[in-house]
This record gives C-alpha cells, structure tokens and sequence, in this order.
C-alpha cells in the first residue's frame, strides 16, 4: 500500500467498542470484499471491504475476522484468516502479508491461513449461541451481485440452522459514525491531498483545456502525495454538464464565460476527502454566475451554523433548505406566490441532500434518523442547478462535529469567488 502505516491501536480500539455491543455467547465473522473481474484474466482495483478493514486494518483479498468476546475457550476469542502466499504469488502479484505481518498491523495474535477457516471455525461455531452476520445495509445501495458475505450467509444458516442470527451493521454504524483520533489524522490527509489537487487546477483552469485533462491534473497530485487515486469517479462538468449530478463523462472542452464544477476527493489508506468548487473557466465570473455562486454560498454559511450534535439530518436539512428558498426566491428563480402553494419549490433548483456522513466510505455509514454526535464527520454541500441558463453550482466543505463546534477540515481553502478570480489571475 501507499500510505504510511496505520498505528495498531486503533484497530483494537475498534474491535472493543463493537465485541462491548455484542449479545453474550456472541461470534461475529467478518469477510474481506471479492476482487472483481473486469474481462478475460483481468481484475478490478482491489478495494477493502470497509468494515473488516475498520476492525482489523488488513487491506488485503481472501481475508476473514472472527470476533468471539466470551468464548469459553480463549484461543477462539479473536482469530484472523489470511491469504496464504507463495513463490507464485510473490513474482506475478507481490508477496501477501505473512501471519506475523498480519498479527502486527491488525493486534490480533491468532492468524490462520485463509483455506483453513472452515476446519477451525466449526469448534467455535458449536461454543456460539447467536452468529452475527455482516452484511450491506446502506439503504442506498442498488447492488444486485450477490458480495462474500452475502454467499457466506446462506451457507451458514444451511449449516447452523438451530443457531440465533443478528446483524453486525447496525453496532458498525453506530461505531464508525464517531470517529478515533486516528482516523481523524488519517481523514485530515485525504482532505490535504485533496486540497492540493484543487490548488495544482487554479492556474491550469482556462479555456480550450478539455475536462479529462484536469482530472489527469488530479491523479497526477493524489499519485505523488501517497493516495490510493480518488474517492469516488470525479466529477468534472463544465457548463450544463454541471447541473448533471452524477457526470462522470469528463469528455467537453471548457469553453470561455463557462462555469466548471469540481466534485473530487482523494483516498488515503481508505479514508475519504470530498470537496466541491466552481470556477469560472476564463478566470472571471460574470454578474449573473457570481450572484447564484455567492446564493449558495450563504446557504453553506448557514448549514454550517445548523448542523450541531444532537440534531437530527432530516430537520437540519429542512431548515436548511428554508435558507436554500429565501435565496431561489432572491434570485427570481422561485416567487413567494409559488412557494406558499408548494414547500418543496426548492427541490427544482436544490434536489439533493445538504449533508452525508464520511470516512472509509464516501457516503459513510449511519443512522439516518439518529441525533448527530461529537465525533461525527459530515460534508456541507448545497447547490443551485439552473440548466436552462447552463449554470450549475455546489460547495463542499468537509467538517468534524466537536463539542466547541465545527471543525472545517478545509478552511482556509479558497471559497470566496473574489478569492478564486486572484488565485486565477496571479
């Protein structure tokens, strides 16, 4: 991996806040992703499964935890199956981690061999009154291929039939909203790598540049700073491609009087960065955009004023987009006639979320209806998408839920549209 290593004490710290929400004569197991095939022999980017990760800090294929807190044996209690290396391995795709490799990054001292689980597993299943199950609850996720741990758990309900079940994500959401310090320091990182790749684009920016040439801008600085490429595909829309929420073609020239929205972020050691800023491509805002940039700017300002510990996202977000009204109203988007016959007039022009949780995922997991706590770590990002006019702007800043306030991870980045003109035109 690129990053630097991850110090070991967090991933204990991980495993004990989750085995201390675990019913008595509990075992949970935990399954690394599958590497994906592209075509032929190739395979996709292998990307950890975000949970076992959190809990153990091995980055690695054919990997499986096993959680037994209370087991009346201790040499079951925390046991971890890796992939066993060869001389094979070790020329055409790198040596793997080695079991003491393994037992150093993760804290864990019993290390397998991973085509030794079934074999070592059936003893502590039979010691196990409930077998927790780690399976994607995003409520957002369209998934229709059946992941490791989903092939996992029908087999073993064939198996165990007489065993308790329960879900491992709910204790995982609850865990991971609230962040370490460590994984503060390591999200900080991403958010600085981030940082760098939109300041590298203030000067490279104008017109005739062609969108995939700003993104190569992009993983060139992410590259050279030790992350593992960007968060999710970046978005890069210039003009109308920018009231696209998800454009990922990347594929227009930037042509002068455009707008160009920058949705990004880097990754580093799974941690997530993911900012948003507009630019005028020829350096300059016309009145027009400069106006519906600096709408939504207050809108930012006033979200980052509401969103506290103990609010809940629904309610935050409907105050904010109270604000969002007042501002499409101002710019003659919306009139007060039209909003009082209909409250959701907003979502025309503002028709996503204002805020998502972040960190090993980009939409991190969380309890969608809980209260917002210290420790959490959210996106500010509203936006104004006009695309009879071809204008369309958001503003992303990430930020840390302290018991103080916010702590913006990007202040100090250029937000003001006076700012980023300078920074253009040196």
């Amino acid at each position: 991996m690129k990053y630097q290593r991850i110090p070991t004490s967090l991933f204990i710290k991980n495993r004990k806040k989750f085995t201390a929400s675990m019913k008595p004569g509990s075992i949970a197991i935990f399954h690394s992703n599958d590497e994906v095939p592209r075509n032929g022999d190739a395979f996709h980017k292998f990307k950890q499964n975000s949970d076992l990760f959190y809990l153990s800090g091995i980055d690695q294929e054919e990997t499986i935890l096993v959680l037994f807190p209370d087991c009346p044996n201790p040499l079951y209690r925390e046991m971890l199956f890796i992939k066993e290396t060869s001389v094979k391995i070790a020329i055409w795709d790198g040596a793997r981690l080695m079991p003491e490799e393994a037992s150093a990054a993760s804290g864990i001292e019993r290390v397998f061999w991973y085509h030794e689980f079934k074999k070592t597993i059936h003893a502590a299943f039979l010691m196990a009154e409930t077998i927790y199950m780690n399976l994607n609850e995003n409520d957002r996720s369209t998934d229709t291929v059946p992941a490791n741990a989903f092939r996992f758990a029908h087999e073993i309900k064939y198996r165990y039939p007489a065993h308790n079940y329960a879900r491992s994500a709910p204790i995982l959401a609850q865990c991971r909203m609230v962040k370490e310090q460590e994984e503060i320091d390591l999200i900080s990182e991403a958010v600085n790598i981030t940082r760098a790749g939109f300041e590298r684009l203030l000067t490279f920016v104008k017109p005739g540049v062609w969108e995939y040439e700003i993104e190569a801008e992009l993983i060139h600085e992410f590259t050279r700073r030790r992350s593992n490429g960007f968060a999710f595909d970046p978005i890069i829309g210039s003009g109308s491609s920018a009231c696209v929420l998800h454009y990922v073609e990347n594929n227009k020239i930037c042509k002068d009087g455009d707008l160009l929205l920058l949705d990004f972020g880097a990754e580093y050691a799974n941690y997530n960065g993911d900012l948003t800023r507009c630019l005028p491509v020829n350096g300059k805002f016309t009145p027009r955009q400069k106006a519906v940039y600096n709408a939504v700017l207050q809108v930012h300002r006033a979200a980052a004023g509401l969103l506290k510990p103990g609010k809940k996202l629904p309610e935050y977000h409907q105050e904010v987009c109270e604000v969002m009204t007042e501002q499409l109203v101002n710019l003659g988007l919306l009139t007060m006639d039209y909003v009082k016959k209909d409250k959701r007039a907003f979502a025309r022009y503002f028709m996503h979320g204002t805020s998502h949780h972040l960190g090993l995922d980009v939409h991190d997991v969380m309890h969608r209806f809980g209260e917002l706590q210290v420790g959490n770590v959210l996106t500010i990002e509203p936006g104004i998408y006009i695309p009879e006019e071809g204008i369309g702007v958001r503003i992303e800043n990430d930020v840390l839920l302290t018991a103080e306030g916010i702590h913006d991870f990007m202040a100090g980045l250029p937000i003001e549209a006076g700012e980023i003109e300078e920074l253009m035109n040196p």
